[in-house]
């Protein structure tokens, strides 16, 4: 890894998935109360209602949950200050961890497609890789988007969506059996309206946040033209100490001046000239093949979290969130250029980013260029491969550096077949699990199994070698 060189009310409509999806079948709901000890889970009651308490969630179903995913849902809120949408949370929980440290947050934009992408969010191979190497959770949440209806109403967190993000950690913290869920520092995500989220986070709860990552949206601190009215905040001190990454499209007004997008740009220099004018730390990263959708931003995010986690996070349970070190940073410009370091640097400091690293300055450097990151390392071998009637199954963790873009099958010593048959990815590159607009996999999700129409007379017979959206190949 080159980068590290250098609701108010009780809500009774709750749903705690903990085995099986709760599917909601025409006419019915259930709403299912679980309670985990060390051993054991015990349901606590089962009510049918009718179909009307769900409302329309049945166009929001996604994988199936069973561990180490968890998952609550809650209703729309009839409270003045409670979330106008029905939300669900779907955790992933790192197989072998005994303490959570933090937890990842991957946070969709405004829209009904937009939302139904965050439905796979939690089961992402290549997010979960960055949550497994800190021993993080991985956090998708789902608002039940409304044609209407305002996205303000969840992306402003004020109007009820931090209120019910705090209550899902602390009930999946319970169900999972890591109640530390609830108080764990957050690493944000966030995508359009989810950029302007996990802002507005960042300035409400500065001492909660390890890093925030903005795509495409930022924390609102002056009206836009032509916009619907929002609430602005400013950049306060305490979230100065936040890493932030401000990320978007050069389609979003930098070099498209015109259109839907094209005041993302001038919404995020503003904002970034006022973080670095207070001396924070932040820096700009446009992509220059994109305009809004996510794109290869993830080759760029990944290694940009896994400083600033490893950097950040506390080295035990309740501790504070550590400093960064200002001056083993680099600076860059806010659009292209070359990174120079805090110490080397002569000029206007608030016209330039801040990174942790040199090595994310050459990372920042190739991303802005053409977004073709080099990673020189391969991906780990798949495990626990299970052979039966004719098929051939595993499992695999992505590379954190490039991800995960499919697997070769040797039977014999010989390739046989390359998984996925089709690979292709209208977003960047192309991943196993796929890649939706929003940075989310495509449903449904790909398995990880062969059917062998020649098959061999036992596992020992074959071989399945992971390979990197570079390329590379594991090793045996």
């Amino acid at each position: 890894m080159s980068w590290l060189l250098d609701g108010a009310e009780t809500r009774r409509d709750r749903i705690l998935s903990a085995h099986a999806p709760q599917r909601r079948a025409s006419g019915t709901c259930r709403f299912v109360f679980l309670e985990k000890s060390k051993s054991m889970r015990r349901l606590l009651f089962l009510i049918p209602l009718l179909a009307s308490c769900l409302g329309h969630a049945e166009d929001y179903i996604g994988p199936e949950v069973e561990p180490p995913y968890y998952q609550v849902r809650y209703e729309a809120s009839k409270a003045e200050d409670g979330l106008k949408f029905a939300v669900q949370y779907t955790v992933w929980i790192p197989e072998v961890v005994e303490n959570l440290r933090g937890v990842i947050v991957h946070q969709h934009g405004c829209g009904t497609g937009s939302a139904k992408s965050g439905l796979t969010g939690a089961f992402d191979l290549h997010w979960q890789a960055l949550a497994r190497e800190h021993d993080c959770a991985l956090l998708s949440p789902v608002y039940e988007y409304e044609e209407g209806k305002s996205c303000r109403l969840w992306c402003d967190p004020e109007q009820g969506s931090a209120q019910a993000f705090q209550e899902g950690l602390r009930d999946l913290g319970k169900l999972s059996g890591h109640p530390e869920l609830e108080k764990v520092p957050w690493a944000l995500w966030g995508h359009s309206g989810g950029g302007v989220w996990v802002g507005i986070m960042t300035a409400l709860y500065p001492e909660r946040v390890a890093a925030t990552w903005m795509r495409s949206g930022v924390l609102p601190i002056e009206q836009r033209p032509n916009r619907e009215p929002v609430t602005l905040h400013e950049v306060n001190e305490l979230m100065l100490s936040v890493p932030m990454m401000v990320n978007l499209g050069t389609g979003e007004g930098v070099t498209v001046k015109e259109g839907r997008f094209s005041g993302v740009w001038p919404a995020a220099k503003k904002f970034m000239e006022n973080v670095r004018e207070k001396n924070g730390l932040g820096a700009i990263s446009i992509d220059p093949l994109t305009d809004h959708q996510c794109g290869n931003q993830r080759y760029l995010a990944m290694p940009w979290f896994d400083v600033c986690l490893e950097a950040r996070l506390p080295k035990s349970v309740g501790a504070p969130l550590r400093v960064m070190d200002r001056d083993a940073g680099v600076l860059v410009p806010f659009h292209k250029g070359k990174a120079i370091s805090v110490s080397e640097f002569e000029g206007d400091a608030t016209q330039m980013g801040w990174l942790p690293t040199p090595g994310l300055g050459e990372a920042w450097e190739t991303y802005v260029e053409d977004t073709s990151i080099a990673d020189a390392t391969p991906p780990p071998a798949p495990f626990d491969l299970q052979f039966a009637d004719g098929k051939l199954s595993w499992k695999a963790h992505a590379d954190l550096e490039s991800g995960l873009a499919g697997f070769v099958i040797k039977r014999a010593g010989k390739v046989i077949a390359e998984l996925p048959e089709e690979n292709r990815n209208p977003f960047g590159r192309p991943l196993f699990q796929g890649l939706q607009y929003s940075d989310t996999p495509k449903p449904p999700l790909e398995k990880m199994e062969f059917i062998d129409p020649n098959p061999a007379k036992s596992v020992e017979g074959y071989e399945v070698i992971s390979k990197n959206t570079l390329g590379l190949l594991s090793s045996k």
